[in-house]
């Protein structure tokens, strides 16, 4: 059972925690978490991708030129794909991208992402994140304290308006809650802040 320091705002270690092996002591499933990551960013995917085929530019009603004797190769229409102007050939359409995967697959990804991230020691345990006013320099403050990067994900327990519109204006920096949690957000960050509360939420959750 891997135990990590529990800081607060300043960067004062302020206690430890000892992390469920079931949610962050696990072997780490590659290919799972590659198949997760894929199925998120294909379900992000808006799909209103449109060409037009020969059959819907306007234009080519009439055969150019007579089909013998011109010594031109033959054609039907100045809108076939060859010509300028003309159509697109198997023009994309819009379509929906989204697939699911099963329940059991996207647990195991995000175990797998919780406990790379912790074999790593790219995890930072919060006491708790609370802002009174709106301050990006508080934020700011708390990483460099932290000696963690700007590029972070920052999990809360539950809604904190201010600290999530604080961090809003940080390059790379994320926010995110436990119940949207995601394994392409864990992955893409390279320090991952979990609020004390909000990981015990994951355990109970997960483990």
């Amino acid at each position: 059972m891997p135990k990590v320091k529990v800081f607060n705002m300043q960067g004062e270690v302020v206690g430890e925690l000892s992390l469920s092996d079931a949610v962050f002591g696990i072997e780490p499933n590659v290919n799972v978490m590659h198949e997760v990551v894929v199925n998120q960013l294909a379900n992000k995917r808006q799909g209103t991708q449109s060409a037009l085929t020969r059959a819907e530019v306007s234009g080519g009603g009439r055969k150019p030129w007579r089909q013998k004797g011109t010594g031109h190769a033959r054609q039907g229409s100045t809108r076939a794909p060859q010509w300028r102007h003309g159509g697109v050939v198997f023009a994309p359409k819009p379509r929906d991208y989204r697939y699911t995967l099963n329940k059991k697959e996207r647990r195991l990804a995000l175990r797998s992402a919780l406990s790379s991230k912790c074999r790593d020691g790219s995890i930072v345990i919060l006491d708790s994140v609370d802002l009174e006013t709106y301050k990006t320099k508080a934020v700011v403050n708390m990483l460099t304290a932290l000696g963690v990067s700007s590029k972070s994900l920052l999990v809360l327990a539950g809604p904190r308006k201010t600290v999530v519109n604080s961090s809003r204006n940080i390059q790379g920096m994320q926010t995110s809650q436990v119940n949207t949690l995601n394994v392409y957000d864990i992955l893409r960050a390279k320090h991952l802040i979990l609020e004390k509360e909000a990981t015990l939420k994951i355990e109970e959750v997960y483990a």
